[in-house]
């Protein structure tokens, strides 16, 4: 499965490289014109693909990043286990199992806050309730505690 994610990830990112190469020689094309609205697009143009490469080096970075944790976790045996809680036929979990196992998750982080595992673990909590924007938030305080640690 996982490297059938990084192909797919990989796929992509070669069209997203490919629009915004595109993209770009669009913006050459308007500053060559020589008139000023054109060159002011064309500069507005090329802002565009350097916005998007940063976007992409960043994804990859923090897609990297977390994937190095979850190995870790894996090595160490302690990789959440969420194919045991009830589901919906959607797919996702059932809101009052999420709950539960986010209560279980929070204890543990509260029972020691500067762990990078129990960071992680709360980050799949919160995707697990559907909030997303703390998932993140949590993956991000995961990934800076871990660097932290000494090897």
């Amino acid at each position: 499965m996982r490297s059938k994610t990084l192909v797919i990830s990989a796929v992509l990112t070669c069209f997203v490289v490919l629009y915004l190469v595109l993209l770009a020689g669009r913006g050459v094309e308007l500053l060559r014109t020589g008139e000023t609205i054109p060159v002011v697009l064309g500069v507005g143009v090329l802002l565009l693909p350097l916005l998007g490469v940063w976007v992409l080096v960043s994804t990859w970075r923090s897609g990297l990043r977390v994937q190095r944790l979850a190995a870790r976790l894996a090595e160490e045996g302690g990789l959440p286990d969420t194919s045991e809680l009830p589901r919906r036929p959607s797919g996702r979990v059932d809101r009052d199992a999420a709950d539960a196992w986010f209560a279980d998750r929070k204890a543990e982080l509260d029972a020691d806050p500067d762990d990078w595992r129990g960071w992680y673990r709360i980050a799949q909590a919160y995707d697990l309730a559907g909030d997303r924007r703390r998932a993140r938030d949590a993956m991000r305080t995961a990934v800076t505690l871990e660097e932290r640690e000494p090897r």
